[in-house]
């Protein structure tokens, strides 16, 4: 039998900074570990929540990871679970195309989701994430300083990409009422130098909008837009659900935390519909056989759990963060329907 421990609170990241899994004990209760069955860990990142899954029983694991630096980091996890750790070296939007093609389908008892960016790619200046420490505007979750990949970093989008099409970005993922004032300036100011460096945008859009809310840079919703854009954050969580969706036996558990409206957003929609709670049908039309699906989900929490006073106090940026889960059902999968999801669409 493995040597148990319990649950913890922190995990050292690939910097060697701290790590903290937001919301751990509720996510190891919604999944509800249990000997000999296998698990999904959809984002491995610094690895807390695949490790207190393999702490709670005698399961196993096999966890997503796009970003080079985190798999790098994963090493002494994998030897010290053995076969018991799978880690693949790609983002979770791939699982709908495996269970396409006949792998994983009906194979696992849960899976759970840790949406947005990690505390290790946000305390490394070079990735290029903050807009509170200098480094190179890059952005891309599977690129690391060793490890360039192609596909266009956010200083591809800021440099080259039309003003209109800017502002459509950081209006619909950074829900940016200015963004159009944010966008002019960025077109602008590249005429003379093209942006290369994170503290340069971040002061840019300090000067466009001021000092902003207390407690709060006025950069964030920027930074997240692009963020989200260069790695199509949105595209792979939906196609990371419907996956999730396919590859779920009955009685398999889903579980999402999230950490902005518009991930929330999707997930919610997600779950209600196929649970039956929104059928998407208009109460003015009669109701059909064809338009009424059975539920592949049955919700656990009718209402998003979120963190504690003591969690909050330990770890900030947990303040935003939402836990959403259901139950598969018997029923199969429901077709893949991008605009009742409510994803925005881009010009891009």
């Amino acid at each position: 039998m493995p040597r148990r421990r319990p649950i913890k609170g922190t995990e050292r990241s690939a910097q060697g900074g701290r790590h903290i899994p937001v919301l751990l004990a509720h996510v190891i209760e919604a999944l509800q570990p249990t000997k000999d069955e296998t698990y999904l860990d959809m984002t491995y990142g610094a690895g807390g929540y695949t490790r207190a899954i393999l702490d709670a029983a005698d399961c196993r694991v096999i966890a997503f990871e796009r970003d080079p630096t985190a798999i790098a980091a994963a090493q002494p996890a994998r030897a010290e679970f053995g076969p018991r750790l799978e880690l693949l070296a790609e983002p979770f939007g791939n699982l709908l195309g495996k269970t396409q093609a006949g792998d994983f389908t009906g194979y696992f008892d849960g899976a759970v989701f840790d949406l947005g960016v990690s505390s290790m790619q946000l305390d490394t200046p070079e990735r290029g994430f903050s807009f509170q420490s200098d480094g190179p505007l890059d952005m891309r979750m599977s690129a690391s300083m060793a490890s360039p990949v192609s596909g266009p970093s956010a200083a591809d989008v800021v440099n080259t990409y039309d003003e209109a099409d800017i502002a459509d970005v950081l209006y619909k993922l950074g829900e940016k009422r200015r963004s159009r004032a944010v966008a002019r300036a960025i077109t602008t100011r590249r005429t003379e130098k093209p942006f290369s460096r994170t503290l340069e945008l971040a002061e840019l859009v300090r000067k466009v909008l001021g000092r902003g809310a207390p407690g709060k840079h006025p950069a964030t919703r920027t930074f997240q837009a692009l963020r989200m854009y260069v790695n199509d954050e949105l595209g792979q969580l939906v196609e990371g659900l419907a996956g999730a969706e396919r590859a779920l036996q009955p009685g398999g558990r889903l579980v999402v935390v999230t950490f902005h409206s518009l991930e929330d957003r999707i997930v919610k929609r997600f779950i209600a519909s196929r649970s039956g709670k929104s059928q998407g049908v208009s109460r003015h039309m009669p109701t059909s056989i064809e338009s009424v699906r059975p539920p592949s989900f049955q919700i656990i929490n009718s209402r998003s759990l979120t963190s504690s006073k003591a969690e909050l106090e330990a770890n900030p940026r947990a303040r935003s963060a939402r836990l959403r889960a259901a139950v598969r059902t018997t029923e199969g999968p429901w077709p893949l329907d991008w605009s009742g999801l409510g994803v925005p669409r881009l010009k891009t």
